[in-house]
């Protein structure tokens, strides 16, 4: 049976392959439904002429009408391209896009084979638009499935079963797709051609290199949607060691890719550094992209809250920080003031905000940091000096009143605003409570060597050794500024008679940790590095650079 349809859109694909035009290919190869009425008659001649027991006759037209490889190449890469169209048409002939767990496995087996054919040097180029097409509706696909648990609930249970006979961590549906796309992002990285720096005359990425932010964004957002952002790493330290720099490539590339750097610095606990990235993202997204903006903003804040800068109101006036100042300000006013119950309180699982923080994974980082001392007077002529007693006992006072609201609380069949104190295990319940025995919540059953055992009789409060800990701490991280007599046990503040006791003994957080930070962010190729120009307009060293050293002479000898 004729297939005149196949046969000119073969046609077709023929003569984009010698135009190496690799926008029209991508536009050629529909996949999404709903499909042309051109595609739905190619569809039926696939299946009445090429069923899936005849692929040798699909394979051999398609080898007939395709262009020869011009270039003496061994073949690879065309034969890698002929079975990528095969599968696409394959695929066009078998999904039913009713089975989407199906779809999604020969959409990934489809992207696979198309990355194959993204290795070859004069036909990378031309299918890298396809294969970042590809890239995208595969990650729709399998995010659209994780938020369908009951979809994919029998492979969760296979993997599940084949992880425990491996002792192996579990693959999931979304983190699979993510490392086949990891392949696409490995071979734009490691793109040979032009020169070494991978920058066109024009001074923009060229070949294959085009793709390295395309496809690590898609990676970044699903190793990201699946909570795999240690995998992550691999993709930053690869760029930060091969990539052009990032200033070369489109706004929306720089601003997504900044941001998933932000992110990963962020959950690792490298704040100055996030914001760094995140300010970056956010000062180069577009102010029309509200939703884009405001996601930024969200980490951005925090970052800024956790070094001691907090958001101004200007800041919080703008559209994509609407409603932003109700969750952030509390937390900025009971830093300022001190106010260690109303912070806890606030940081609390029970409190309203409690969804919303946890939903961006950023309660943890404020409810463990963010805390800070208070100020002296000056005293004189004398160096201004904080009694370490004073200071104990306000430690206590404020321990206990966090205690106190906790045994209240759990008296009361609450959990203390979801933030049990680590202390409140060791106090004893009340008399006439209805506190169950050791044997009772203990099933009946006492280890003989804790069987006489002394119950605590209180909680474990700070001590003064604590507290000299403390203090020390934060005067060896630049927090405080002065030293402490061990002998009197009193803090004295260093250059108070220049300064003023409150600006020499307590600097602005913000400032110190800058002043001791730089603006090295890993990950992160800048326009300028080591003192090189983005554009080959100076010679860097490193990772990947040709050195020519035909003309160079052995140590010693003498100018020719």
């Amino acid at each position: 049976m004729s297939t005149p349809t196949i046969d000119k859109f073969l046609g077709e694909v023929a003569r984009i392959l010698l135009d190496k035009n690799g926008p029209k290919l991508q536009d050629y190869l529909i996949l999404e439904p709903p499909l042309p009425p051109l595609y739905n008659i190619i569809v039926n001649e696939l299946r009445q002429t090429f069923p899936a027991n005849n692929q040798d006759a699909l394979e051999a037209k398609c080898e007939a009408l395709l262009p020869k490889d011009e270039e003496g190449a061994e073949g690879g890469s065309w034969t890698a391209f002929i079975s990528f169209l095969i599968q696409y048409f394959a695929f066009l002939r078998d999904v039913n896009v009713d089975h989407l767990v199906e779809t999604h496995d020969m959409l990934k087996a489809l992207l696979n084979q198309c990355i194959l054919a993204l290795s070859d040097a004069s036909m990378g180029s031309v299918v890298l638009p396809t294969v970042i097409s590809l890239s995208r509706t595969l990650a729709r696909l399998a995010i659209g499935l994780d938020k369908r648990p009951e979809l994919i609930a029998h492979l969760t249970r296979r993997e599940s079963v084949a992880g425990n006979e491996e002792a192996g961590e579990r693959v999931t549906l979304v983190e699979s797709s993510a490392n086949v796309i990891r392949e696409a992002f490995k071979k734009c990285l490691s793109e040979r051609s032009g020169n070494a720096q991978g920058i066109d005359s024009n001074g923009k990425p060229e070949g294959k290199r085009i793709g390295i932010y395309l496809t690590a964004n898609i990676c970044l957002k699903l190793f990201f949607h699946c909570k795999k952002i240690r995998n992550a790493e691999q993709i930053f330290g690869n760029i930060y060691q091969q990539s052009p720099p990032l200033a070369l490539f489109p706004a929306a590339q720089r601003v997504t890719f900044l941001y998933y750097l932000g992110r990963y610095l962020f959950a690792n606990n490298h704040f100055y550094r996030a914001q760094l990235a995140l300010q970056a993202a956010y000062d180069q997204c577009h102010a029309r992209c509200l939703k884009q903006r405001r996601l930024i903003l969200v980490y951005l804040i925090t970052s800024n809250i956790i070094l001691g800068r907090f958001p101004s109101t200007r800041l919080l006036q703008r559209p994509e920080a609407e409603a932003l100042g109700n969750r952030f300000l509390p937390i900025c006013r009971a830093i300022a003031k001190g106010d260690l119950a109303t912070f806890r309180s606030l940081l609390s699982l029970d409190n309203d905000n409690a969804d919303w923080f946890l939903r961006r994974r950023i309660l943890l980082q404020l409810r463990n940091r963010c805390t800070q001392g208070d100020a002296q007077r000056d005293s004189g002529n004398r160096a201004p000096t904080l009694d370490l007693d004073d200071l104990l006992a306000l430690s206590i006072f404020l321990e206990k009143g966090i205690l106190n609201s906790t045994v209240s609380m759990t008296n009361g069949n609450s959990q203390a605003n979801g933030h049990l104190h680590t202390n409140s295990i060791f106090m004893t319940p009340k008399a006439g409570s209805c506190a169950t025995s050791r044997e009772e919540e203990t099933g009946g059953y006492i280890d003989p060597d804790l069987r006489d055992a002394v119950e605590p009789t209180g909680p474990d409060l700070p001590t003064m050794a604590t507290t000299e800990s403390v203090v020390s701490s934060l005067i060896d991280q630049g927090l405080l500024h002065g030293y402490i007599s061990h002998r009197l046990l009193r803090f004295a503040i260093v250059g108070a008679k220049v300064r003023g006791a409150l600006q020499a003994g307590f600097p602005n957080v913000w400032e110190t940790i800058k002043s001791k930070a730089n603006d090295e962010v890993p990950g992160w190729v800048k326009e300028e590095k080591d003192g090189t120009m983005a554009g080959g307009l100076g010679t860097k060293f490193g990772p990947g650079i040709v050195v020519n050293l035909s003309g160079a002479r052995p140590a010693g000898a003498a100018p020719g």
